[in-house]
């Protein structure tokens, strides 16, 4: 067993001994509170003998889809291998599965048993409601007192705007896996081609744009390529995009750059014919020329594909400014690309990590070290970016300025809207 899942597992049984009842009590009353929501158990037999409240900690996983359904089951597997879980549950589920050959309080068939396991490399952790208000505190706190606090962002904080992850129970990658292993991918209907031009900043993209306007984040590394921290308002100074931007294309004799307000993908021209890249083997070249006087190059995209180098002014620019954090607030990454995630301990130690995304990465022991204070250096959160982000604009900002700011979301939507359609 990797360390990741040995981590996963430690997790999922110590947070099967967390209770919330007087919090939810509490949140029930509160007319500003999240709609709370209850689903059943996939587990049969399910250990608590209730249904899953929305407000405390559960799992959510996706297998694949056997195709003989005729074997009894201890799990209600939905369409597609889907099933949520308490904790517990999915705990004890997991033992049983890990071990065929030691006693455990269910007998799984081999079909079964492989589905779990299967399920267990991509499975989504999701803490309860008032754990996140708990630790929303704690974060704020720790950007309250840092000199150079950074983010570093990943695909989970723009899930909300509509695009899909590479890791998750439901991301690319996954599916790709399950489709060359079992024959299907079990993933949701990708009929209709996304259209970036459509997609807008989630809450979590405005509250760092908020955050640096603070002065509370000094700079964003982002490995998202879909030019969203750029609509939102980030100043370019503030702001590497790693893998590059889809709404940014540059020459590629001249290097000089155009952010467009349309996605730059190819385009067929006979002025500048196909040239596949040496690294990825793609075409870059977008089917635009450069205006520049006196140059006539063919504009590229400034997407990093697999096998592609990232650009080293770009990293540069991240690199001497992750060696500068003393604190890294990580949103939306699993952490997995190199040479990206080696940036979030680039800075002076000890470390302080806060991490929030829905899987186990390996930085997660980092956040919860203990500092000579006494006091847990960073932070952990499993669950949504906008879920965390909300909570901690809370502890942030002051509730009359916190309202104005949220109330203005609707006017910088019709602002998005125009600097797309220019």
């Amino acid at each position: 067993m990797n360390y990741a899942q040995q981590l996963k597992d430690k997790i999922l049984k110590k947070f099967t001994k967390k209770t919330v009842s007087n919090d939810l009590q509490k949140m029930a009353t509160s007319p500003s509170s999240p709609s709370i929501t209850e689903n059943e158990c996939a587990l049969k037999q399910c250990l608590k003998r209730s249904p899953i409240n929305s407000m405390e900690s559960r799992v959510e996983v996706k297998s694949f889809e056997p195709k003989s359904k005729s074997q009894t089951m201890l799990v209600n597997w939905k369409e597609g291998g889907a099933a949520n879980f308490h904790y517990s549950c999915w705990d004890a589920l997991l033992k049983s599965a890990a071990d065929a050959y030691r006693p455990s309080q269910f007998h799984l068939s081999d079909l079964e048993r492989t589905m779990i396991l299967e399920a267990r490399k991509t499975a989504e952790l999701f803490d309860s409601h008032a754990k996140i208000c708990g630790n929303a505190a704690h974060i704020a706190e720790i950007l309250k007192v840092s000199h150079n606090c950074i983010a570093f962002t990943g695909a989970g904080i723009s899930t909300a705007a509509g695009i899909g992850d590479f890791r998750g129970k439901d991301g690319k990658w996954t599916n790709q896996d399950k489709k060359k292993n079992f024959g299907s991918d079990s993933g949701q209907n990708t009929s209709r081609r996304l259209n970036l031009s459509e997609l807008r900043p989630t809450y979590t993209h405005e509250a760092l744009c908020k955050l640096l306007e603070m002065g509370l984040l000094k700079f964003i590394i982002s490995q998202n390529t879909d030019g969203l921290h750029c609509l939102s308002g980030v100043p370019p100074e503030k702001l590497a995009e790693l893998h590059g931007n889809s709404f940014v294309e540059k020459c590629e004799k001249c290097q000089t750059s155009y952010e467009r307000t349309f996605g730059v993908r190819r385009r067929l021209s006979e002025n500048c014919p196909p040239r596949p890249c040496l690294q990825c083997k793609l075409d870059h070249r977008t089917g635009r020329k450069c205006s520049q006087t006196g140059c006539d190059g063919c504009l590229m995209n400034t997407i990093i594909n697999f096998g592609d180098h990232l650009e080293s002014r770009v990293l540069k620019k991240a690199e001497v400014e992750a060696e500068k954090a003393d604190a890294v607030l990580i949103l939306g990454s699993t952490l997995m690309v190199s040479p990206a995630h080696y940036l979030v301990t680039k800075g002076p130690e000890p470390h302080r990590l806060i991490i929030c995304n829905r899987q186990v990465t390996h930085y997660d022991e980092v956040c919860t070290r203990i500092g000579p204070d006494g006091e847990q250096l960073g932070s952990r959160v499993f669950g949504d970016c906008d879920n965390l982000m909300k909570e901690l604009m809370k502890k942030i900002l002051p509730a009359e300025e916190l309202c104005r700011w949220e109330a203005g979301r609707t006017q910088r939507m019709k602002e998005y809207n125009k600097m797309r359609a220019a």
